[in-house]
């Protein structure tokens, strides 16, 4: 067993937002697991990481599997016997109307985006409760808390995330156990190449979908995360936190719509798509 000062658990590692957490979380001196699906991508992110002087272990598993949760914290307890941060990051987006939609797709985005962070909060909970001042980071999105068309699927669990985010927040306090929720808005990030063959106005729109007329990076995200899960920050539970250009503004939601009308991928259920 590694000995490590710092350890952190981040789930959709592989690209995107959670690759950019994993590393700014390295680079500040914790020992980060990487988890994605994606074996290749969390070994290259991992490699990344590690060839700039960190500890890294990329861990490969399918958050689908009600078993894999268990497996990944055994992974870290093994490698450092610790955990500090959990960031659950992972996600899946299928956009449909409610009348396309079937069980299997309701099944498959509750089980990756509710039930694996339940599972790993669970399993986690010894790791952290012995950490001392430890914090759990859930990435929302901006689609839980606006009106979407087509994003009722993802929308829900989103919701559902930001309530567990509060609800754990008030039971794990005592253990020492900080929880709060980052729900971004348009990030830039590889998930927007699976809807749009044209990039230009799918960006476009997606920027008129914010007041500020802005598409993250995901260095925006990360930098959060690193704020709520430093060793000096100890105050802050329960929050749930809208880095997305004022997109959940009130008036906001409509804009959205008639933006992604103009994209002509595959209509306003497509558009939107918030992160990766």
């Amino acid at each position: 067993m590694a000995s490590a000062a710092r350890v952190a658990l981040v789930t959709g590692g592989n690209s995107g937002i959670g690759a950019a957490i994993a590393r700014r979380l390295a680079h500040r001196g914790d020992a980060v697991a990487v988890v994605g699906r994606r074996g290749a991508l969390c070994d290259a992110v991992a490699a990344s990481i590690t060839s700039a002087g960190g500890d890294c272990l990329a861990i490969e598993e399918d958050l689908a599997d009600s078993l894999a949760a268990a497996r990944i914290v055994a992974a870290v307890r093994e490698r450092w016997g610790r955990l500090d941060t959990m960031v659950n990051n992972a996600a899946i987006i299928k956009n449909l109307p409610i009348a396309e939609l079937t069980v299997e797709l309701m099944d498959a985005h509750y089980a990756v985006n509710v039930r694996a962070p339940f599972l790993l909060t669970q399993a986690a909970i010894p790791l952290l409760a012995a950490a001392g001042n430890a914090s759990i980071v859930n990435i929302s999105s901006s689609s839980g808390s606006l009106s979407i068309p087509g994003q009722s699927a993802y929308g829900f669990t989103k919701a559902a995330i930001e309530y567990m985010t509060r609800s754990y927040a008030a039971e794990l306090a005592p253990m020492g156990i900080r929880v709060n929720c980052i729900a971004p808005g348009p990030i830039d990030t590889p998930i927007h190449l699976t809807w749009a063959a044209d990039m230009e106005t799918a960006y476009r729109a997606l920027r008129d979908a914010t007041p500020l007329g802005l598409i993250g990076q995901p260095d925006d995200i990360a930098r959060w995360v690193d704020y709520l899960t430093a060793s000096d920050e100890h105050y802050v539970t329960g929050a749930i936190l809208h880095i997305d250009a004022g997109q959940t503004l009130n008036g906001w939601a409509s804009a959205i719509a008639d933006a992604a009308s103009d994209v002509g991928a595959s209509g306003p259920t497509e558009a939107a798509r918030p992160r990766a």
